[in-house]
């Protein structure tokens, strides 16, 4: 019989098929619960569909948490938790609770005590570092960075300003019709021989991780338009 706590269940980062990148426990897990805190009810359900065909959706209880969620209902999604009922929470991709709003009821239950359990899956940040050649004993997510352009360079600057400092991978995320002016913006503000790997569609078909002096960019064509793009910076 499953635990009762909450389970944090990974997604695949794209159509790359369930098996190829989720555990089968996972699947085990999933066909024990029937309460699952979701950023996006309609691709969760399809996402549980593919991982267990056999699963009856229509039996599922689904509490949607994303940006439009108000902070106060939060707290009523681990309702069927406390009363002993397992519960999961799904991300639209990747790890839940990491860059994700599933951190904020993660916390809840943390601070009461609630038991959480994270299942093995898929991490953007975690695989585009695996593959970049920076430094994976020192480094630091930093989200998105500012929009702003002077604010953004001046972050940019920064960040650099730290990895010669402290040795230390710098890690942001972008969206796709941001990345290009990104590579422009990290080319005109940091060192032609700082680093820089570009990581986009990790674990699918069309998969890019390129590692590259920020001089060696300025003359390079690329094509980051359709995903969103992992950015690693480093000396």
């Amino acid at each position: 019989m499953l635990k009762t706590a909450l389970y944090l269940i990974p997604v695949p980062l794209g159509d790359t098929p369930v098996e190829q990148v989720l555990p089968s426990y996972n699947r085990e897990v999933i066909a024990g619960i029937r309460h699952f805190i979701v950023e996006n009810v309609r691709s969760a359900r399809r996402f549980l569909k593919k991982s267990n065909p056999d699963i009856c959706i229509d039996d599922l209880t689904f509490y949607e948490l994303n940006r439009h969620t108000e902070a106060t209902e939060v707290s009523e999604f681990l309702e069927p938790l406390r009363q002993g009922y397992a519960t999961g929470v799904i991300s639209e991709a990747g790890c839940p609770a990491v860059a994700d709003p599933g951190a904020d009821v993660v916390a809840i239950a943390q601070r009461e005590h609630l038991p959480v359990v994270p299942l093995v899956g898929p991490s953007s940040i975690l695989m585009s570092l695996m593959a970049s050649g920076f430094n994976g004993q020192s480094f630091a997510f930093q989200g998105y960075l500012p929009i702003e352009a002077g604010e953004r360079i001046k972050r940019i600057k920064q960040l650099e300003q730290r990895v010669y400092a402290e040795g230390q991978t710098q890690i942001f995320i972008e969206t796709p019709y941001r990345n290009h002016k990104m590579i422009e913006d990290l080319v005109r503000a940091c060192r032609p021989h700082t680093r820089l790997c570009v990581a986009a569609d990790i674990s699918c078909p069309d998969e890019s991780i390129r590692t590259l002096s920020l001089g060696e960019w300025a003359k390079t064509k690329y094509d980051y338009q359709k995903t969103p793009a992992i950015f690693l910076l480093y000396k």
